[in-house]
């Protein structure tokens, strides 16, 4: 029976076991009432599940301080340790906790901001990413600039004291209820390629911007295409240095790939094992090839988990940035690989039942076996992740363009 893997059971210090122990507690208290049901709910390809609940749901681990842990006391955090924050992902991805609606903002901008922000960015920000009252969504892909994130176009025209914002961003995750938008856009005009882009803070509700929901393959639409009609921000809402943006955007993306990812292959663990449960139901088990798939797919869980823990040790050390991004690109192809590949053994185990359905009536693996298709595209597609590992890690030549 495939097992959901432990936490490094045995390593806890004193301290964090208490730690552990005070997590558990309250996911064990407060699921429960009004928010039980939300067990399980959202997460990719899921995200119309129960969102209004869940925004609560976040609101409420908010108030107790279960938010931003890793953040400094002084914005709101408890400047809890690497380890602590790995605890809290594992503990609440066992508790089968909801999806978090604030990832985004919590996991990528605010980061951000703390690394590059200025003081008064942070001081303007961060309280409404820790309390969950703002929402946000990144404006990264372009049409014409998807895995070729430098090929951006969206242009940002200084106008007096605000930034003016013109083009089209796609592929952009939960636009249609963010609040703000972090966006890399071409501000130095006739600049090419990294140079001269900026990295600007954009408010959603305004005339300047409209949102227009894409529909998946699994019928829902969480993805967006959103353009930008002489949108407006204020002048000091850029994000480090105009023209400096292209760092700050790399940064973010590194962050992307940090302490959440945890949680995710834990609970990629219950998935493989509520399918190996099907499969030994219906008899697939009994072949041979798909009993040696679940084998290989369980090797490649603990795979996942150590290289995670290696790249984050690696991240609160001194690595140089060749290195930091070598990591974050394999890390990457890992669990997109991973998680594809188990889309494709639900279907094997299901069988010609399982190409059966109905538009809007999808069975839960159906639905991972659609959307895994995209794991491999979103958040830096396989193809960009070599040519990032070939050129900046190997030092092999550039791919010619």
């Amino acid at each position: 029976m495939i097992q959901t893997p432990d936490s490094a059971t045995g390593t806890d210090t004193t301290d964090d076991a208490r730690f552990r122990a005070d997590v558990r507690e309250w996911l064990s208290e407060n699921l429960n009432g009004r928010f039980r049901e939300l067990r399980g709910l959202g997460g990719p390809g899921r995200e119309h599940e129960a969102f209004d609940e869940r925004l609560e749901w976040d609101r409420h681990l908010a108030a107790a301080g279960w938010t931003c842990l890793g953040w400094p006391k002084r914005y709101g955090g408890r400047a809890a340790t690497l380890r602590q924050q790995v605890i809290f992902h594992e503990e609440y991805a066992k508790a089968n906790a909801p999806s978090r609606v604030s990832h985004v903002g919590e996991e990528l901008c605010g980061p951000t901001l703390l690394a590059f922000g200025t003081e008064e960015q942070k001081q303007r920000f961060l309280p409404g990413i820790r309390a969950v009252t703002e929402l946000w969504c990144q404006g990264y892909s372009e049409p014409g600039a998807g895995s070729d994130l430098a090929a951006v176009t969206t242009t940002a025209r200084r106008d007096g004291d605000e930034w003016v914002v013109n083009g089209q961003k796609i592929w952009t995750s939960l636009a249609h209820l963010a609040d703000w938008c972090f966006a890399l856009c071409r501000t130095e005009p006739g600049s090419r390629r990294h140079h001269g882009l900026s990295y600007l803070l954009i408010p959603m509700k305004q005339p300047g911007i409209e949102v227009r929901p894409i529909v998946q393959l699994t019928g829902t639409a969480e993805f967006n295409e959103v353009f930008f009609d002489n949108a407006r921000t204020a002048a000091d809402l850029v994000v480090g240095a105009p023209g400096d943006g292209w760092r700050v955007a790399m940064g973010t993306l590194t962050f992307e790939r940090g302490i959440s990812t945890v949680g995710q292959q834990i609970r990629f663990a219950r998935e493989l094992a509520n399918l190996e449960a099907v499969a030994r139901d219906n008899g697939a088990l009994e072949n041979p090839v798909i009993a040696d798939r679940f084998d290989q797919a369980w090797v490649g869980l603990r795979v996942l988990r150590a290289h995670a823990l290696r790249t984050l040790a690696s991240a609160h050390a001194d690595v140089d940035a060749r290195t930091a991004a070598g990591q974050a690109s394999v890390s990457k192809l890992l669990w997109a690989n991973w998680h594809r590949g188990l889309g494709e053994l639900a279907m094997d185990v299901l069988g010609a039942p399982g190409l059966i359905a109905m538009p809007g009536d999808l069975n839960e693996w159906q639905r991972l076996f659609l959307f895994s298709r995209a794991d491999t595209i979103y958040g830096g597609s396989n193809e960009v992740q070599r040519n990032i590992i070939s050129e900046r890690v190997l030092g092999l030549p550039r791919e010619a363009r």
